[in-house]
């Protein structure tokens, strides 16, 4: 296997980070985390938190960035992601009362707009899914796959694993289909709770067939496997330990 950086998303430890964002941060490096994910930037410049980064030696893989930013903040969301040295900006989430099957021939055209100037700017667009891109059908198909069908470069993966699984498709098959088009895969273990709905767990605690995943994500060209958490039963911080430590004993030794 080719080996890929080892991302933290940090929505998984939104509540540390608001308490201390620069001491969170520095716990994170400290862990062995190549690179972060941004889900919001802690009222940091831009310029103090390439420095922060820099210190830390940790890499702006990205950030998560929301429908109302792209409308109403787009060229400061550039600006800002181009003065940190991040390579990626994701659509991360389309909330329940906006997914009608007739809004996403507009989402898809706006990508499309959003994606080329990002592109412009050094930056690639991206999109994580969830489960319910699985389940609303455009054209025939999921609307997850009719969104890349029209996208083209403009649009690229950013892979949720775990959510792919729990809608009911193969991750490792899904990983081969979108092989080129797959910068970023979201490792997010889980299991299905009582009421069969998804409980994130530490990585190797949960249902996902993970050493196959990563290795088939080795074969697509994925550039950073990003540690991710909806939500932590145990201390936020000790679970994305616990889910480094994991990556560390089952494939980043052996890589090495």
């Amino acid at each position: 296997m080719e080996q890929m950086g080892i991302g933290l998303q940090l929505y998984t430890i939104r509540d540390e980070l608001a308490n201390d964002f620069e001491g969170t941060l520095r716990k994170v490096a400290a862990m062995g985390y190549e690179g972060v994910e941004f889900a919001g930037y802690g009222g940091l410049s831009a310029e103090a938190l390439r420095d922060l980064l820099q210190e830390l030696n940790l890499k702006a893989i990205g950030s998560h960035t929301g429908l109302h930013v792209l409308e109403n903040g787009l060229e400061e969301e550039i600006r800002y992601l181009q003065t940190i040295g991040a390579k990626y900006a994701a659509i991360p989430w389309i909330a329940p009362e906006e997914r009608g099957e007739e809004l996403w021939p507009g989402y898809i055209e706006k990508f499309q707009a959003y994606g080329k100037r990002f592109r412009e700017a050094g930056i690639q667009l991206t999109y994580h899914n969830h489960e319910f891109e699985f389940q609303i059908e455009l054209d025939g198909q999921p609307v997850f796959d009719a969104i890349f069908a029209q996208s083209e470069e403009q649009l690229k993966v950013e892979m949720d694993i775990g959510w792919v699984q729990f809608a009911g498709f193969d991750p490792i098959a899904y990983i081969g289909k979108y092989a080129g088009r797959l910068p970023l895969v979201h490792l997010k273990d889980y299991r299905v709770s009582a009421d069969q709905t998804i409980d994130t767990v530490e990585l190797g605690r949960g249902e996902l067939q993970l050493l196959p995943i990563i290795e088939a994500a080795s074969k697509a060209g994925v550039e950073w496997l990003i540690v991710e958490q909806d939500a932590c039963a145990n201390p936020p911080l000790e679970a994305v330990a616990e889910s480094i430590e994991w990556l560390k004993a089952n494939y980043l030794n052996a890589v090495k």
